[in-house]
């Protein structure tokens, strides 16, 4: 290697190994210009576009996407029904589909010698399309039971998803990041929440309030869940904050929220979303058996637990000769919306790992540099 010397303004000879002299080393260097698309676009491609790819690379989270954005879709086509839209009976009336979606009645009978939907009473699954999954000895459509009910469900599973998750979140990160008073205070306030059983409280709640909003429904069902959570949220954070990253960000001066979203909360995200899929999963068992044991009150018949519950108590649909599809048929939905819920959460940990993002986006810039060098190739 050949050393050429070249001499400062002092006159003092440097070495220099390429050949060059120091005023020559950023001559040909092209100024980087960020400005505010490149930053919006960076800010897209790093909180939507990258999460969407790893999260459709994995087939547990394929799956759970789809499963739950069935769900959705089924709730809004309903709210859009019940709002005078009837885009789902559109869609059906253009395929030449015999169901259509109809509001089961708000009685438990039939007046004046006519059920509500019109339908023949005990019709088995699968006998006639116009009631595909059959209908109950009122002359109701299951079907449209079980689809009318979804709404309702999915707004309890999120009000107690969210609501438990926020509430543990919060509590367990700021009590084991500050530590002191705040720890003592928070984790005090934590053991008389795990301390109290949680489905009497529930119930006695549920007496009291006499809740009719499934939000609320939703809060009540975990009213005090969110207290086991917090204390191990708590016990991760106060390891977590001794990590050297974290002093770093401490020692450049960061404030402390920013240090908690950028370099706690990541770490916590795959642990967090599989405890927001338990509490959902809480509230859809503890919801149906609620209805199912006569606990919430309800106008229609238009809920998985009081479907199961009027089948059991007033069909037999449990004895040995019973209609056992009038149980089956409301609890496949509560089944399935389980399974979502626990594929997502199995393949949230490819989302939130920040190792696992940066190998998927240094695969994307090997990606772009292997095509933006074959493009001229081809020209």
């Amino acid at each position: 290697m050949k050393v050429k010397p070249t001499e400062d303004e002092d006159g003092a000879v440097e070495l220099r190994t390429d050949g060059g002299t120091s005023d020559q080393m950023f001559e040909d260097a092209d100024p980087t210009d960020v400005g505010p698309l490149t930053q919006a676009k960076e800010i897209l491609y790093e909180g939507l576009v990258a999460p969407a790819k790893i999260a459709w690379s994995d087939w547990r989270t394929k799956t759970g996407i789809v499963i739950l954005g069935t769900f959705v879709l089924i709730a809004v086509l309903v709210d859009l029904h019940q709002n005078g839209y009837t885009i789902l009976n559109d869609f059906l009336g253009l395929v030449g589909s015999p169901w259509e979606l109809t509001e089961p009645s708000s009685a438990f009978g039939c007046s004046n010698g006519e059920c509500a939907q019109g339908y023949e009473r005990d019709r088995k699954p699968f006998q006639n399309w116009e009631t595909p999954l059959g209908t109950d000895p009122e002359g109701r459509d299951i079907l449209a039971g079980v689809v009318w009910a979804t709404p309702r469900m999915l707004r309890m599973v999120v009000a107690g998803g969210v609501f438990s998750i926020g509430m543990a979140t919060i509590v367990g990160t700021v009590s084991g990041y500050k530590g002191g008073t705040t720890d003592q205070v928070l984790m005090t306030l934590t053991d008389i929440a795990l301390s109290i059983p949680g489905l009497p409280l529930v119930i006695v709640l549920i007496a009291v309030i006499n809740p009719s909003s499934p939000y609320i429904i939703g809060v009540v069902i975990v009213i005090n869940v969110w207290a086991g959570l917090a204390r191990t949220i708590q016990s991760q954070v106060l390891s977590l904050r001794e990590q050297s990253y974290v002093e770093a960000s401490r020692t450049m001066g960061i404030r402390t929220p920013k240090i908690i979203q950028k370099d706690i909360l990541p770490n916590l995200m795959p642990y967090i979303m599989v405890n927001f899929v338990y509490s959902a999963r809480r509230v859809i068992y503890d919801s149906v058996g609620l209805y199912f044991l006569g606990f919430l009150e309800f106008e229609t018949i238009a809920n998985w637990g009081v479907m199961m519950n009027w089948a059991y108590a007033n069909q037999g649909a449990l004895t040995q000769s019973g209609p056992r599809y009038l149980i089956i048929v409301p609890m496949a939905p509560i089944v399935l919306l389980s399974f979502g819920l626990i594929l997502l959460s199995q393949g949230t940990d490819r989302l939130f790992n920040p190792r696992v993002r940066t190998r998927h986006e240094g695969d994307t810039v090997e990606e772009e540099e292997e095509e933006d060098q074959v493009q001229p190739a081809m020209v």
